[in-house]
């Protein structure tokens, strides 16, 4: 899916990622993430967003919750949106400072006395029964939280797994309830996803729930509720950004933008943030029909994957679909045309494709120094952040 677009705007990646799997630095199922593109990316977006009013929370569940990379983008973008609470942890412990917490997983009530002393600047609730327990644990910590009321996503537009909300029919019943709890205070409203690439275009476009949103932030200022804020989430990038201010959000929750790996980077290889890691693998076998396979474990479901490089032969060969209910044990390539070198156990193989990497169980390999020429590891982690 971004294969062409790292080769042509970032080859040192593609080529430091082949060296460190040939030499026996990174094993195979390894993302290798270029931190300085990273960094980049960050700086870039933060920039953007000042200049149109918006503010930034940030998002590393698709970059493993990793420790150096949260620590480059928080440089730039402080504050975190984090997915969960074992994510807002791992925020917290490498220094980024928590934005919205309980979008898009609800902040589990054992959990809530940690999340809420760390004075997140928004937390997201689904529901009364949620805005209750914050309201509770704020009070006892004596303090008011600001809540984001989550909106529930128009129908045939949520992921499943991703359901819950309140209704636009409930949003007054909501407040109603809500603007009577004291530990609480109704600070703005939030959906996803807002935006979503067109499929033929990558260009991002509003969806039916950001119209949804924007209405209950307009019913909620009708009540009297000030300064609320309006967070979008949903393929924030660059390019994105102008028309989040143009349809009111205040807030944007950039997380493959950081990486190049929005679906409007896989078509249009001259967006601004530069791609930022690729998928290293190896050739484990090979079938009697002549079709490789790949060592798995990283083949994210939805991630569009095309082709596979095999930097010792030059090969690029087609990637075989998997139904995605099958563990990715090995992944298939097509065979090599007649006449092409021969492919061979434990052959490199250099894949760019979009994935959430703390889903998987691949290692992730941080390097720097590839735009200066002079490339290094600088750690190895799991898919969770923890050093190997």
């Amino acid at each position: 899916m971004f294969l062409d677009t790292v080769l042509a705007r970032n080859p040192a990646l593609a080529d430091a990622a082949a060296a460190l799997h040939r030499d026996g630095t990174i094993p195979p199922d390894t993302y290798v993430v270029d931190r300085d593109a990273v960094e980049a990316n960050a700086q870039l977006l933060a920039a953007r967003a000042r200049e149109l009013g918006l503010s930034l929370w940030f998002v590393v569940k698709q970059l493993g919750r990793n420790p150096e990379l949260i620590s480059s983008v928080a440089r730039h973008l402080p504050r975190s949106a984090a997915i969960d609470a074992p994510e807002a942890r791992a925020l917290h412990a490498a220094g980024a400072r928590p934005g919205n917490v309980g979008h898009l997983v609800q902040i589990p009530r054992r959990a809530l006395p940690w999340m809420l002393a760390r004075r997140p600047e928004a937390v997201t609730v689904f529901d009364t029964d949620n805005a209750r327990a914050v309201s509770e644990e704020a009070l006892r910590q004596e303090f008011v939280q600001d809540v984001l009321l989550r909106i529930a996503g128009a129908p045939g537009s949520v992921y499943p797994g991703q359901e819950g909300g309140v209704t636009p029919e409930g949003v007054g019943a909501f407040a109603d309830e809500a603007e009577g709890m004291p530990g609480i205070r109704i600070a703005g409203v939030t959906g996803f996803p807002c935006l979503l690439c067109d499929p033929a275009t990558g260009e991002p476009r509003p969806t039916e729930t950001f119209g949804r949103v924007r209405d209950a932030r307009a019913l909620l200022a009708g009540r009297g509720h000030e300064a609320l804020k309006l967070s979008a989430p949903g393929a924030t990038s660059a390019t994105a950004l102008p028309l989040l201010a143009r349809l009111g959000a205040t807030h944007g929750e950039p997380g493959h933008a950081l990486t190049g790996t929005t679906p409007l980077h896989a078509l249009d290889p001259h967006q601004p943030e530069l791609p930022g890691y690729v998928y290293v693998t190896e050739v484990s076998h090979t079938l009697a029909d002549g079709r490789p396979a790949l060592h798995g474990g990283g083949f994210y479901p939805r991630a569009g994957i095309r082709d596979a490089l095999l930097p010792r032969t030059g090969l690029r060969l087609p990637v075989q679909d998997m139904p995605a209910e099958n563990i990715d044990y090995y992944r298939l390539l097509d065979a090599p045309p007649a006449g092409a070198p021969p492919v061979r156990a434990g052959d490199t193989a250099v894949l760019a494709f979009r994935t959430q990497m703390f889903v998987t169980r691949s290692s992730v390999a941080v390097v720097s120094g590839l735009s200066s020429g002079a490339p290094g590891l600088t750690g190895l982690y799991d898919s969770h952040g923890r050093a190997l």
